[in-house]
C-alpha cells in the first residue's frame, strides 16, 4: 500500500505552502509588529470608597489619584463629593468646582449613589422618592460629565425579600425615570452590591429595565459574598458592564463550617485576579479597571451544610455553586470568627464588623468621627499596594 505522506505530490504541496506562509509573514511583518505593540486603551480607576478612612475632600481625593497616575475617579456615593448632605454635595456650584479640578488633572469622573429600591432595607426614604433621588443624580452627572450613575439595589439582607420582589421594584423605578436618563445621555450602572444579587439576577434586572440605558457596575469582591465565582460573574455580565469595582479575595473551605471568604489587597487573594483583569480588559472594552480596595479583618462564613443557610440562595443552580466550591478548594484554611458571626447582610464594612482598618474606618467625604491615624496609615498602605500591583498587571496586558 502506498504511503500518501511520502508521495511527491504531497511533499511538493507542503513545500509550496511553507514557502507561501513565510512570504506572507514577511509581507505582513510591519503590520504584525505594529499590532503586537498596540495595547487597548485601559484606564486605571479608583473608587473613592477605597480611601474613605482618610476623610479627604474631593479635591484631596483627586490629587491622590493623579499622583498615582489614575485616569478615572469614581465618586461612588454622594458623600464623597464633599458632604453627607446631598443638598451641599450636589449643589451645582460644588459640582462645577469638582469637575474643574478634574479637568486640571486630566481625570475622567464617574459619580454614584446608594439604593434606588424603595423596598430595600438600605433605601433612604428621608431623601425623597427613588425617582427623585435618581433624577437628581442624573442632573449631577450632566454637570460632572459623568457617563454613568452608579447605584445599588441593597444588600444581602434583602435576599429574604425575596430578591425578585426588590428586582421588580428597582426595574419599575428605572422605567419611571427612563425618559430623563435617556434625554441626559447617561446610563445607570447597577452594582452587584454587598451580597444582594448574583450575576444572573442582575442580568435579569438590566434586561427587564432596558439595556439601552441600564448596565452593570461589576464588583469582583461582592461576587464571593453571594457564593459565586467572580469569573462566572464576569462571564454573565461582561456584555452589560459600564464600569467596575475590583478587589481581590482569599477563599477557602472551612472544615465543619462550609466556605469562607476574606477580601484582600490586590494580588494577595487566590481567585485568579490577574486573569480576571485580562478577561475584563478583553471583554469590556472602554470600561475602567476601577479599584475598590477593602481588606477584611476576618473571613465571612457560609455554612452550606446548614439547610437554613440556603434560605436566601434557594434559586442558586447547583452547577454555579460547584464552581464556587472549586474556587474555594484553592485556599488553605484560616482562623475563623466564632460560630454565628461572619455571615449576614451588609457590605463594605458598614457596621458589619467585616472591614479592617483598610476598609472604612471613618466614612470620609464629610462623614463623621475623628480621624484614626493608625487606621489611615493602614488604609493608605492597602490602597497604594493595590494600585501598584494593578499598574504592574496592566503594563503586561
Amino acid at each position: 500500500m502506498t504511503d500518501a505522506s511520502n508521495t511527491p505530490d504531497r511533499r511538493s504541496f507542503l513545500k509550496t505552502m511553507g514557502a507561501a506562509a513565510i512570504a506572507l509573514r514577511a509581507d505582513n511583518a510591519p503590520s504584525l509588529a505594529a499590532a503586537a505593540q498596540t495595547k487597548p486603551n485601559v484606564r486605571l480607576g479608583l473608587d473613592m470608597f477605597s480611601v474613605g478612612a482618610q476623610q479627604w475632600t474631593p479635591f484631596e481625593q483627586m490629587d491622590f489619584a493623579a499622583k498615582w497616575n489614575v485616569k478615572m475617579v469614581h465618586f461612588s456615593e454622594i458623600r464623597f463629593l464633599g458632604s453627607p448632605d446631598w443638598k451641599v454635595a450636589l449643589d451645582p456650584a460644588n459640582l462645577r468646582k469638582v469637575r474643574a479640578r478634574a479637568d486640571e488633572l486630566n481625570l475622567d469622573v464617574e459619580i454614584g449613589m446608594r439604593s434606588i429600591c424603595p423596598t430595600s432595607s438600605g433605601f433612604d426614604k428621608a431623601a425623597g422618592t427613588a425617582e427623585e433621588q435618581l433624577g437628581r443624580m442624573v442632573d449631577a452627572a450632566r454637570i460632572m460629565r459623568s457617563p454613568i450613575v452608579r447605584c445599588v439595589l441593597g444588600s444581602q439582607a434583602d435576599r429574604s425579600g425575596p430578591i425578585e420582589k426588590h428586582i421588580e421594584t428597582t426595574a419599575a423605578v428605572l422605567k419611571n425615570t427612563r425618559s430623563k436618563i435617556m434625554d441626559a445621555g447617561v446610563k445607570i450602572a447597577i452594582e452587584n452590591h454587598a451580597g444582594d444579587m448574583q450575576a444572573r439576577e442582575l442580568k435579569m434586572l438590566i434586561e427587564t429595565a432596558g439595556k439601552e440605558y441600564v448596565g452593570a457596575c461589576i464588583d469582583s469582591g461582592n461576587a464571593v459574598w453571594t457564593i459565586e465565582d467572580p469569573h462566572l460573574t464576569l462571564e454573565v455580565l461582561a456584555p452589560y458592564v459600564l464600569t467596575s469595582h475590583m478587589r481581590d479575595s482569599y477563599v477557602f473551605n472551612a472544615p465543619g463550617r462550609g466556605t469562607a471568604v476574606q477580601w484582600s489587597r490586590m494580588g494577595e487573594g487566590n481567585i485568579g485576579m490577574e486573569d480576571y483583569i485580562r478577561k475584563y480588559v478583553a471583554q469590556c472594552p472602554g470600561a475602567a479597571v476601577s479599584l475598590e480596595v477593602i481588606v477584611s479583618n476576618a473571613p465571612r462564613v457560609f455554612n452550606y451544610r446548614d439547610p437554613q443557610a440556603w434560605t436566601i440562595f434557594q434559586t442558586t443552580p447547583a452547577w454555579e455553586f460547584a464552581r464556587f466550591l472549586a474556587l474555594c478548594d484553592r485556599g488553605v484554611p484560616r482562623a475563623l470568627p466564632p460560630p454565628g458571626q461572619g455571615r449576614g447582610g451588609g457590605g463594605g464594612g458598614r457596621g458589619q464588623g467585616q472591614a479592617g482598618a483598610g476598609g472604612q474606618a471613618g466614612r470620609g467625604g464629610g462623614g463623621g468621627g475623628q480621624p484614626n491615624p493608625e487606621a489611615q496609615r493602614i488604609n493608605r498602605e492597602h490602597v497604594e499596594a493595590s494600585l501598584q500591583w494593578t499598574r504592574d498587571v496592566l503594563a503586561k496586558v
